[in-house]
């Protein structure tokens, strides 16, 4: 059976005081919570990851990382290694983000360099790709996630995927408040499975976990979370507040 995943990513968003209170209350909303096969995971910022790592410590809820560095030391300012991460208290990093690729350039040459280090230094991946709205209308959404799956993941072996986490994000309804429908989100993750089975096999493909993200909302999630490829989801907004972010984790 997949895990189930419902996966916060705060951005830059919450100062220290604000990320420690909303770990908390994450923490407590969930505590009497059966999480049966269910993962709980928060993204803060850089500057309060090991905060937060520490308010969760033996508790249900992981922390992640929002993006790191391949390099593991240097001349690179601003950036972070994977040991950095691990050394306060995450082993889970979000890479290829939508933002992560449109804002700062990432290329899937990049993102190959990063998954590398991450799985090099036993660290699990969570890997976010997905068309922006031009691709969707031009009805090349499919060969557009397949290549940046297939150039960002595809040089791994099979073995290597149980330390991967896809997270299908149409770009188009990041942050807009549009919405893939339920229907879209599992054609494309059925898709993606597809994908899998035909560069690997049936057993990696049916093991992995897919989120989707893009405005899912507790008014939604519930019906996107009950298509049958759909895994869970990588939360933008609604992970900002504990009780949209409960209700979504309730939703699975």
């Amino acid at each position: 059976m997949r895990t189930k995943i419902v996966a916060g990513n705060w951005k830059m968003n919450n100062d220290l005081k604000a990320s420690k209170s909303l770990a908390k209350k994450i923490v407590k909303s969930i505590k009497k919570t059966a999480l049966k096969n269910i993962r709980v995971i928060i993204a803060p910022t850089f500057v309060n990851l090991e905060r937060v790592a520490k308010k969760t410590k033996g508790t249900k809820v992981e922390v992640a990382a929002q993006n790191m560095h391949f390099e593991k030391s240097g001349a690179f300012t601003g950036e972070v290694s994977a040991e950095m991460i691990k050394a306060v208290g995450s082993k889970i990093v979000i890479l290829g983000h939508s933002e992560r690729r449109q804002y700062f350039g990432e290329t899937d040459e990049i993102l190959v360099k990063k998954v590398n280090a991450a799985l090099a230094n036993k660290m699990e991946v969570i890997f976010c790709f997905g068309e922006i709205l031009e691709d969707r209308k031009e009805n090349n959404h499919f060969k557009v996630v397949e290549s940046q799956l297939k150039n960002g993941l595809f040089h791994l072996k099979a073995k290597d995927f149980k330390n991967i986490i896809l997270a299908y994000e149409p770009v188009w309804a990041i942050g807009t408040g549009e919405t893939a429908s339920p229907e879209q989100a599992q054609e494309m993750h059925a898709f993606i499975r597809k994908i899998l089975t035909d560069n690997y096999d049936e057993y990696t493909a049916e093991s992995i976990s897919i989120l989707y993200g893009g405005s899912v909302k507790p008014a939604n999630a519930k019906e996107i979370f009950s298509k049958q490829d759909v895994d869970g989801g990588l939360i933008g907004g609604a992970a900002l507040n504990k009780d949209a972010f409960k209700a979504i984790i309730d939703a699975i």
